[in-house]
């Protein structure tokens, strides 16, 4: 690459904020001979923008040796975030390519069906008259020959090995922050009922080992292959066949791995197998002399250093990993397998007026497991004073899992609010989303894990509440075995990282205002726990912290907007008046070094 290229490949007409200083300390990274460049970038910092000039600084074909690696990639986990990039026309030379599925066929009988159902998938040996113009062929051959392709980090490692999108000499990735936790996600197995296509014909025994796993999966592995075979032999299938063929494809690329990483005896990557209770149809339908039946299976890997280094550093020669919670460079560098040595860390300073993004303290206790019966009705009772508080304003209620959903609408009904209340369910919640960010009003939008890749820009919403700090599910297997290792430092800085990542839904520009209430006293436990890992700009946030003067329970006054009282906290932007309406407290001193941390986070319900 040519970091002294930055500055004119840089796509805006004039820089914003900090961005000219973030672009001379990126340039300044990559030409110290630095492999990989951290670019931790809060909200509103442009970082789509700095990508885009990172990108323009890959070798160009005109450059290079027949042999070298030119152009770039731009990826990004959250498809949200491609659609922003898809829609932003200084960005318009990302050429974007998305999965077959995002596609529909342009032949005149198959109009909705996807392509990857399409008639060229589903007949052997088929012809396709109008393939130079299919969406998904052209949007893959315009990305494959332009300087910068742009995907979902999930097409991106899906594509790992692929003649079309070979090594390029710079990859970006954007949001990059959960690196390690989406390879864990992508190269996780589920064998059961929904993603086995024959499971109801299969033999499930007792995995009481590893080894015994990895023998499992062998003859999993097998069976797919005759079962993919015999669908290969068809002249013609069927769309449902065809979801088949591919799901065994699939699972036969995803057993293999297992099978030849954990007998990799230079493998860094750590498995753990999960087995549920069989049905008990199932179970009933064993003989007496079979071995004891055995449920789906889990099979899960911890810091899949070889996996990553297949899917994304194999890919191309530098790197620029941008995010605004990157917390620790040390740390992250090992979970995703990268030498801290060949890695520079870049911090963008903040833009936002700290009074536009105020922290206000309205902890009621704790949302532990054990606790929640006892502080949710609690919450719930913040809330309506909260919309009292905020008569006129969108307000967004982070939930963190459907079990809390539910009981605080259920709740907020019984207080009588509910007619202010909107919530979704997982099928419907991004539909959900857009419906009420497209309403009139003040309602309140009870979510659950909306705390990333959400854009709430100026009114649409001016308030929001954590219920519960979001830890890591402690029944999850990869977790358990980290804590057992003692790995709290990483299990609350992933938990702060979450909580800064909502920090940043309501307020978007420098120019925005929106206030964030906490509601759940381990958010207070984890900011001391995670303190040496907090950015500057945050601390400052929770330095600022106060707690507001709301008025007297009246859920009436929520519904009529007669609050009785000052108008919302997050509706001051100036903050000129905003010391008569809280009262400074200072920060919490954490919990004692002899109290479990265990005890103060422990959650099983996601």
């Amino acid at each position: 690459m040519n970091p002294e290229r930055i500055f004119e490949a840089f796509p805006a007409p004039s820089y914003r904020g900090t961005q000219e200083q973030a672009l001379r300390d990126i340039r300044d990274a990559f030409a110290a001979g630095n492999d990989v460049v951290l670019v931790r970038a809060p909200t509103g910092s442009g970082k789509s923008l700095l990508a885009r000039a990172v990108a323009g600084c890959a070798r160009r074909v005109d450059e290079a040796e027949p042999s070298d690696a030119t152009g770039a990639y731009y990826t990004t986990p959250q498809v949200s975030q491609l659609d922003d990039v898809a829609a932003d026309d200084l960005l318009a030379d990302l050429n974007v390519i998305r999965g077959k599925s995002n596609y529909t066929c342009i032949l005149p009988d198959e109009r909705e069906t996807p392509v990857n159902q399409a008639p060229c998938v589903r007949e052997r040996g088929y012809d396709c008259s109008v393939k130079h113009r299919c969406p998904y062929f052209s949007d893959r051959a315009i990305a494959s020959n332009r300087d910068i392709a742009a995907m979902t980090l999930a097409y991106f490692m899906q594509t790992a090995g692929s003649e079309v999108f070979r090594k390029r000499d710079v990859v970006v990735v954007d949001e990059a922050h959960g690196l390690a936790e989406w390879a864990e996600m992508y190269a996780t197995i589920q064998l059961g009922p929904r993603t086995v296509p024959f499971w109801d014909d299969l033999r499930v025994p007792e995995v009481d080992g590893l080894e015994r796993a990895v023998q499992y999966a062998e003859n999993v592995a097998q069976i797919c292959t005759r079962r993919k075979d015999d669908l290969l032999a068809q002249e013609s299938l069927s769309a449902a066949e065809v979801r088949t063929r591919d799901r065994l494809q699939e699972l036969i690329g995803e057993l293999e791995w297992f099978v030849s990483d954990y007998r990799d005896p230079q493998s860094p990557t750590t498995w753990l197998v999960d087995q549920s209770e069989p049905s008990s149809a199932r179970a009933a339908s064993r003989d007496e002399d079979d071995d004891p039946a055995g449920g789906p299976l889990t099979i899960k890997p911890m810091s899949p250093e070889k996996y990553l280094q297949h899917t994304v550093w194999d890919r191309g020669n530098t790197f620029a990993l941008l995010s605004a919670t990157i917390l620790n460079k040390d740390a992250f560098c090992r979970q995703v397998g990268l030498d801290p040595t060949n890695v520079a860390l870049v911090d963008v300073e903040h833009t936002f007026p700290v009074e536009n993004r105020p922290l206000y303290d309205v902890t009621q206790g704790k949302m532990t497991y054990d606790q929640r019966s006892e502080t949710t009705p609690k919450i719930a009772r913040t809330i309506v004073r909260l919309m009292q508080h905020h008569p006129d304003e969108k307000g967004l209620i982070h939930a963190h899992s459907y079990s809390i959903q539910e009981r605080l609408a259920e709740l907020l009904a019984d207080f009588g609010v509910g007619d202010r209340v909107r919530t979704h369910d997982r099928d419907g919640r991004d539909a959900a989303l857009e419906e009420w960010k497209a309403s009139d009003g003040s309602d309140v939008f009870l979510s659950v894990k909306m705390e990333e890749a959400l854009d709430l820009k100026g009114d649409l919403c001016r308030w929001q509440v954590l219920c519960k700090a979001p830890f890591l599910n402690t029944g999850d297997s990869r977790v358990a075995h980290r804590l057992e290792d003692g790995q709290w430092a990483w299990y609350y800085r992933t938990t702060l990282r979450t909580v800064i990542q909502a920090c940043g839904r309501v307020v978007r520009a420098p120019d925005d205002y929106g206030a964030t209430y906490l509601a759940d006293s381990s958010l207070l436990d984890c900011f001391e726990r995670a303190r040496t890992d907090m950015p500057d700009w945050f601390a400052v946030q929770v330095d600022r912290m106060s707690q507001p003067e709301l008025p007297a329970f009246d859920p009436s006054a929520a519904i009529t907007g007669d609050s009785g009282g000052t108008r919302g906290g997050g509706g001051d932007r100036a903050g000129s008046t905003r010391s008569n309406r809280t009262r400074s407290r200072s920060r919490r001193s954490g919990p004692s070094s002899s109290s479990s941390p265990l005890a103060d986070v422990w959650d099983t319900d996601g």
